[in-house]
């Protein structure tokens, strides 16, 4: 899944699957070494160009980091709005949404997009950081819309800005600590995780 349009720089048609590969590597060379401290030189090595080729697919390496982070939100954001469309009830909505956050983050563009955002955000300019936030309020409304039909079937109970916040931050914050090489394979995560945040799904309280 590529960035925006409104994202993108001016690219020939058949640069698309390029550009591409140039965001799902920047987004793992960002995570194993820090933006920062990626060099432009090292991502085109990356992904066999020559450094000054990146700009023909790149203003500048910030542009690169917001394709990053704006690559990993519309991917959930998709497959979020089609979740919702195929499902009617509130906890199927939840327990889906839920389900593709965490495995994105884990096995998807999600993970390295989310610990860009959460390592990253500091390295963007005011300008820069503004169509990637539309895009995070874009994917939280999806979440506003689940909480509020699950609060409304006795699923969850309390603020559901609060809720929203405490479910997303407990997901996104995985990319920080989880080790696929642990005790808990990525199956049994999202279980675990799932049950202690979202309880009522199991067990509904009155």
């Amino acid at each position: 899944m590529s960035a925006p349009a409104s994202l993108r720089a001016a690219a020939a048609p058949g640069d698309e699957s390029r550009r591409t590969a140039v965001i799902l590597t920047a987004a793992r060379l960002f995570r194993e070494r820090g933006y920062e401290r990626t060099t432009v030189r090292e991502l085109a090595d990356a992904v066999g160009l020559r450094s000054g080729s990146l700009f023909h697919y790149f203003r500048n390496k910030e542009e690169i980091l917001v394709a990053v982070m704006a690559n990993g939100i519309q991917s959930v954001i998709d497959e979020g709005r089609e979740l919702m469309r195929r499902h009617a009830q509130p906890a199927d909505r939840l327990e889906g949404l839920f389900r593709l956050h965490m495995a994105s983050l884990i096995s998807g563009v999600g993970g390295d997009a989310m610990h860009a955002m959460i390592y990253e955000w500091r390295s963007l300019s005011p300008q820069a950081r503004v169509p990637v936030q539309q895009l995070s309020d874009a994917y939280e409304q999806l979440w506003h819309r689940a909480i509020d039909d699950a609060a409304a079937s006795g699923l969850v109970h309390g603020d559901a800005a609060v809720i929203r916040k405490h479910v997303l931050g407990g997901m996104n914050f995985t990319v920080s600590w989880y080790k696929a090489d642990g005790r808990l394979n990525a199956d049994e995560l999202i279980e675990q995780m799932l049950r202690a945040a979202l309880p009522g799904l199991f067990h509904p309280v009155d």
